[in-house]
C-alpha cells in the first residue's frame, strides 16, 4: 500500500518545474543573446550610426521576398530556395567526400605507428594552410564553377575530421586493451569492440567541426563564378550594393549550419548513449 504523500513532498512537487517549462527554458537561454543584438541593431539603425545598414523590418521584409516572392519581384525573390539547395548539395558533397577519405586514414595513422610517421608529418604541414590560398590553385586545377567549390569544401571539412580522429584513436585507455583480452577479444576484434567505440565521441567533434568549416568555406568556394549558390548571392549582393541581400545570405548559411550541426549531435546522441561523458 503506498504511502500518502507528506507535506514536505507535496511542495516539493509545487515547486518542481512543470515539464513545458523545463523544455521553454533552454530556448529562452539561447533567444536572449540573438535578442539582445537586435534590439542593438535597431538601436544602431534608428540612430543613423550608419547608413549603409538596412533596418531589421526592412531585412525580415526583404527575406520573405526573397523566400516567397511577392513584394520587390526583383531578380532575386522568391529564389532562396533554389540558391539553399545548390549550396547543400555542395557542402553535403564536400562533407560526405572529406569524411570518407579522413576517417579511414585517422584510423590508420591513430592506430599504426609506421603510418603514423609516413603520414602524419605531411597532413601536420598541410594543415595550417587556410582554405583561401587553395582559391587560386582550386580555379586553375577544376576551373570556374560549381567543382572548384565542391573541392575548397572539401578541404575545409577534411582536416578537423582526421585530426579528432587521429587523436580519439590514440588516446585510447590503454586499460581498455587489457580488459579486453582478459575476456577473450584479441587481435583486430580490439579494433571493432574496442577502439572505434572508444574513439567516437572524438570523430563526432570532428564531424560537427568539419560540417561547421564546411558551411564557413562554401561563401569563398561560391566566389568561383558559381551561378547559383548563397555564397554566389552574398557576392552579388556586395557588388550591387544590396546589403539586405547579403545579411539575407547569411542569416540562411547560419540558419542551415545550425540545423546541420543539430543533425549530427543527434546521431552522435543516439549512437553514445553508452558513453556518460557524451552530450549535445
Amino acid at each position: 500500500m503506498a504511502l500518502a504523500d507528506t507535506p514536505q513532498q507535496r511542495l516539493a512537487d509545487m515547486r518542481a518545474p512543470s515539464p513545458w517549462l523545463a523544455r521553454l527554458k533552454p530556448i529562452g537561454l539561447a533567444l536572449i543573446v540573438p535578442g539582445l543584438l537586435l534590439i542593438f541593431w535597431h538601436v544602431a539603425t534608428a540612430r543613423r550610426w550608419t547608413r549603409l545598414i538596412p533596418t531589421p523590418y526592412e531585412t525580415a521584409e526583404y527575406m520573405v521576398d526573397f523566400v516567397f516572392g511577392g513584394i520587390y519581384n526583383d531578380a532575386f525573390s522568391a529564389t532562396a530556395h533554389i540558391h539553399l539547395l545548390a549550396s547543400m548539395s555542395r557542402v553535403y558533397g564536400g562533407f560526405g567526400l572529406a569524411m570518407l577519405a579522413a576517417l579511414p586514414l585517422g584510423l590508420l595513422i591513430g592506430r599504426i605507428p609506421l603510418a603514423r610517421l609516413t603520414l602524419d608529418p605531411f597532413f601536420q604541414l598541410m594543415r595550417p594552410i587556410p582554405v583561401t590560398a587553395w582559391l587560386p590553385l582550386s580555379m586553375i586545377l577544376f576551373g570556374l564553377g560549381a567543382r572548384s567549390a565542391f573541392a575548397l569544401v572539401f578541404l575545409g571539412a577534411f582536416f578537423p575530421i582526421l585530426l579528432n580522429t587521429i587523436f580519439g584513436v590514440k588516446n585510447v585507455d590503454p586499460k581498455l586493451f587489457e580488459a579486453a583480452s582478459m575476456l577473450g577479444c584479441k587481435g583486430n576484434a580490439q579494433f571493432f569492440r574496442v577502439v572505434l567505440p572508444a574513439a567516437l565521441p572524438s570523430i563526432f567533434t570532428g564531424l560537427r567541426l568539419g560540417l561547421g568549416l564546411a558551411w564557413f568555406v562554401i561563401v569563398v568556394g561560391e566566389m568561383t563564378g558559381v551561378p547559383q549558390g548563397l555564397g554566389a548571392v552574398i557576392m552579388d549582393g556586395r557588388t550591387l550594393s544590396r546589403t539586405e541581400l547579403v545579411i539575407c545570405g547569411m542569416i540562411i548559411i547560419g540558419v542551415a549550419g545550425f540545423i546541420s550541426d543539430r543533425i549530427v549531435v543527434a546521431i552522435g546522441n543516439r549512437l553514445l548513449r553508452w558513453s556518460p561523458n557524451h552530450h549535445g
